[in-house]
């Protein structure tokens, strides 16, 4: 009998701790996102589970601006809320509902979450577009607030071959009710957060003033297990609603006042003092000599040769180099020379003979190609390229960017009438020289890239094209992108290089937002978009449409001239019919896929992809997709490339 009673008391203090237990904490989702086959529950696919103290309650989102939904009215629209409540929020006014918020900024979204039989969620509906998946609705236009799992089972009367543009669907939205234990806690709300790149568990708390344990515990993580991944959410316990203020973040105070100085100091700052003002002026003095010598005792200025349509499929240079034309410095505009003291402080000026000790007198043996050689300046390989002519335009913009997938300008040279651009060196060489092995005298069998590696080039080609329209102000368009132009580092990680044609796009337009005219067609046969070629029109689409015709060769593996001649076509999207117009397009996929790969590859992804290619091919520039669009579309692919190479290795 007391055995019974010992063993009774053991199951009941077993069965109120597993009670505690799914009270305190709810499962993160993790990289099950990817699994839309996978229903099971022990990672929160299905959603939150319902083990609140109330079946329903005040809850919060993060959303991030995004077009077209980047007001509060389209914002609160997609998500079911209340647009009154998000301009509150938000402090947005009332009477401003329809104005945007700027891409990427992260919105506050006040929700009423409820139980919906075991799980909590907040219910919204969403249009399909073309092509949209459950994956894509989940993982894209919903940026996690949802997973393919929920979708399926919310709408399971449709099945993902019925999936057809204009149904509408039903979207569970990711949301939970605070639990016993979270109450007891002070906790009054929980906050649905959308993790993104570079995101930590710790940052996210500091950013609500949450101590960090407490949101592990509410995700069941621990400090030996608390890795998170993009497009998932992380619930966040609050006691407060959350503020604007919260998710702004402040400018770096300002050194202390209060702070000790170092002995004997204050004797010294009278020498600091002089020898900044000296040095300043030194430099203010250099500075004013050279636009003197540059600007005015050149010769008159005389208007540039205009450009052509190139007729091979490698790309152009820049301003060749001719006898007898112009010198460097009467080219450059007097924009350029007026913002040189600014360079200075972000460009090394390099002295011709660094560069001459650093390439072996620009010997044969540093050659890369063309008129670009590897030298050694200071311990690390850099890429020196020598140009002629109106440089000013490329170095101006080169020294206003700076993003990990664009190619880095750290200095300029000039002697005798030339000018050397020193950039980072990318070890790996082009992007030409690994897919078709152009120029490289070796076997293709020894020049592969696997499926993960080309598509983390895509998303980085992708991401460095966001950036160039969507980051600098205002919008640029690179205009020659190709296999060429794309650089491979030590690490397989691209970067876009040769801006030497890259411009603004100004004035409002379709397709892109931005679009400028030009008379003077230029870039690399086979890459250049029908509206640019037919009526020299510039827009970003511009680039989305090389990035098509990119992306095609890299699966592929081969050159977009070959493509052409090899399968006679009129337009590059003929070769993707195959696989677009079949009822079971995998079957068809060996007629486009580089057969190098050998089959390694997950079909399905395989599959989206073509279909970003034919959208990126679009002959109308408003069709085709932004480069965030993309971004989103490799990101997601490279994380679920991440778990069918998991699968493989099991």
């Amino acid at each position: 009998m007391m055995n019974q009673l010992h063993l009774s008391l053991v199951l009941l203090f077993l069965i109120s701790n597993s009670c505690l237990m799914i009270q305190s904490q709810q499962p993160y989702i993790g990289q099950a996102t990817n699994q839309c086959d996978n229903t099971n529950n022990s990672t929160s696919v299905l959603g939150y589970s319902c083990n609140g103290v109330n079946p329903s309650c005040q809850a919060y989102l993060t959303f991030r601006s995004q077009p077209p939904f980047n007001s509060v009215s389209s914002i609160s629209t997609l998500l079911a809320a209340d647009p009154s409540q998000v301009s509150q929020l938000n402090n947005v006014s009332n009477n401003q509902a329809d104005a945007t918020f700027e891409t990427n900024k992260l919105v506050l979204v006040p929700i009423n979450c409820s139980c919906s039989g075991p799980f909590y969620q907040s219910n919204t509906s969403y249009v399909l577009q073309n092509d949209d998946t459950y994956y894509t609705t989940a993982n894209i236009t919903f940026q996690g607030l949802s997973s393919c799992q929920a979708l399926q089972a919310e709408n399971g009367n449709l099945s993902t071959r019925n999936l057809v543009p204009g149904t509408r669907i039903n979207v569970p939205l990711r949301c939970a009710c605070p639990t016993r234990n979270q109450t007891d806690d002070g906790v009054k709300y929980l906050l649905s957060y959308l993790v993104t790149f570079g995101d930590s568990v710790y940052d996210i708390s500091t950013m609500f003033n949450v101590d960090t344990g407490k949101t592990l515990q509410a995700n069941g993580l621990s400090e030996e297990d608390f890795t998170i991944y993009p497009f998932t959410t992380l619930l966040v316990p609050l006691q407060n609603p959350p503020s604007i203020s919260q998710i702004i973040q402040p400018p770096p105070p300002p050194p202390s006042s209060n702070a000790p100085s170092p002995k004997g100091s204050s004797n010294k700052a009278w020498i600091y003092a002089l020898v900044g003002t000296l040095g300043g002026i030194a430099l203010i003095s250099v500075s004013g000599l050279l636009v003197y010598w540059f600007c005015f005792r050149g010769r008159k200025r005389t208007e540039k040769d205009p450009v052509v349509v190139s007729e091979s499929f490698d790309s152009i240079e820049k301003a060749p180099e001719k006898n007898g034309m112009k010198s460097a410095e009467d080219e450059m505009s007097s924009s350029f020379w007026d913002s040189l003291s600014s360079f200075a402080q972000s460009l090394n000026l390099y002295s011709y003979e660094e560069l001459r000790l650093a390439t072996d007198n620009f010997g044969p043996s540093c050659l890369i190609g063309g008129s670009v050689y590897r030298g050694m300046i200071k311990g690390d390989y850099a890429a020196m390229k020598k140009m002629s002519g109106d440089v000013s335009e490329e170095i101006n913009l080169l020294n206003k960017l700076n993003h990990l997938n664009l190619i880095r300008l750290s200095g300029v040279c000039f002697n005798d009438g030339y000018w050397y651009m020193v950039y980072e060196y990318a070890a790996n060489g082009a992007l030409s020289d690994w897919i078709y092995g152009k120029n490289l005298g070796k076997e293709k069998e020894m020049l592969i890239l696997d499926w993960k590696q080309r598509v983390q080039i895509g998303l980085d080609v992708a991401t460095g094209l966001n950036y160039l329209h969507s980051y600098t102000s205002p919008p640029h368009v690179h205009k020659d992108l190709n296999c060429s132009n794309v650089l491979l580092d030590g690490d397989f990680r691209a970067k876009i290089s040769n801006f030497g044609l890259a411009r603004s796009a100004e004035g409002p337009g379709e397709g892109g937002g931005q679009f400028a005219l030009t008379r003077h067609i230029i870039g690399t046969k086979g890459y250049m978009a029908p509206e640019y070629l037919e009526n020299g029109l510039i827009s970003t689409k511009l680039d989305v449409y090389s990035f098509g015709v990119l992306l095609l060769e890299i699966l592929t593996g081969k050159e977009v001239a070959v493509l052409y001649e090899s399968v006679k076509i009129q337009s590059l999207a003929e070769i993707l019919i195959p696989v677009l117009n079949e009822k079971d397009g995998i079957e068809n996929l060996s007629q486009i896929m580089d057969s190098s790969l050998g089959g390694n590859y997950p079909s399905e992804l395989a599959i989206l992809l073509i279909k970003l290619i034919d959208s990126c091919l679009k002959k109308d520039p408003s069709a085709r997709p932004s480069m965030h669009e993309i971004v989103q579309t490799f990101t997601t692919t490279v994380t679920a490339t991440t778990s069918w190479e998991s699968k493989l290795s099991v």
